[in-house]
């Protein structure tokens, strides 16, 4: 999928704030505790133990990435009974997920 509409608002809205912001958001997603999170949740709410043992880390540890994933409005979660269930905030999550993986599998069949 390509992103044409991209120049069209290149002027208009790529200015200093948005470009922070845009930093902001792909260091945030670039750290690998992080960034296994994020893949964890792609089919679906879960629980933190759920993302605990599928990722191998400890429970502060993903309770604490959760934590700047969730200001950083990359997830949302839900309160459900005792438990808190966490999900991607949206489909741009999921894209951004979804070109990250492809670029990279795009390189390794290139033999990059």
């Amino acid at each position: 999928m390509k992103h044409e509409h991209l120049h069209l608002y290149k002027q208009e809205f790529l200015n200093d704030s948005n470009i922070e912001q845009m930093s902001t958001l792909l260091k945030l997603a670039s750290d690998p505790t992080r960034l296994k999170i994020l893949f964890c949740l792609l089919d679906g709410e879960k629980a933190v133990c759920c993302i605990q043992e599928a990722t191998g880390k400890s429970q502060s540890l993903i309770s604490h990435q959760l934590k700047k994933l969730k200001e950083a409005n990359l997830v949302k979660s839900q309160n459900i009974r005792n438990n808190v269930y966490y999900s991607l905030n949206d489909y741009h999550v999921h894209t951004l997920l979804g070109v990250a993986f492809d670029h990279v599998m795009e390189e390794k069949k290139n033999g990059k």
